[in-house]
């Protein structure tokens, strides 16, 4: 679900501000970032892009396992859908595995065959791979974490004051856009 490095510059001229989001589809603390998530994409619409970046950490043993199947999600046009629908009951996902990424897919609607499959073959390990090396390299340690204009913000300790924080850079991006 990504296209270029997260600490090139964030807003062409006229697109989107971009915003990536460093993930673990198995982590309570990403889980409690979906509120804010939800919040910028209400407030800015089109005019912000968000990108799921994966970063399976070793604790969660199915994280891995989930990001590969978000990027299936994607391929299948439901990438948000499918992160939301999983980061919501990761507890089921703790006790249930890949079976249960699998019948999130059903009930959403996917082809949930192609998912079984898809995280049998691998097709999807090299992206999630890069991500987590890029992570790595530009100092993500925990999820989640945000990547804004060059910017990292880290909310694995802590969510409290992302999403203002978040909100000013973005304004400030658009602003300059206007000019």
């Amino acid at each position: 679900m990504n296209e270029s490095s997260p600490l090139s510059s964030s807003a062409a001229p006229s697109g989107p501000v971009v915003l990536d989001v460093w993930c673990a589809l198995q982590c309570p603390d990403c889980r409690a970032a979906l509120d804010d998530l939800r919040a910028l994409r209400a407030r800015y619409g089109d005019r912000m892009e968000l990108r799921l970046r994966h970063f399976p950490l070793e604790k969660h043993k199915h994280s891995f396992a989930a990001a590969q199947a978000a990027e299936e999600a994607a391929e299948q046009g439901q990438g948000w859908a499918y992160t939301e629908a999983v980061l919501g009951r990761v507890e089921e996902l703790d006790k249930r595995g890949e079976s249960f990424l699998v019948e999130v897919a059903g009930e959403l609607g996917m082809d949930a065959e192609e998912f079984d499959t898809a995280l049998i073959d691998g097709r999807h390990i090299l992206i999630v791979d890069a991500d987590q090396a890029e992570g790595k390299a530009i100092g993500v340690t925990g999820t989640p974490t945000y990547v804004i204009d060059g910017q990292r913000l880290d909310g694995g300790t802590s969510q409290e004051g992302l999403r203002e924080r978040i909100t000013e850079i973005a304004d400030r991006l658009l602003a300059g856009q206007q000019a």
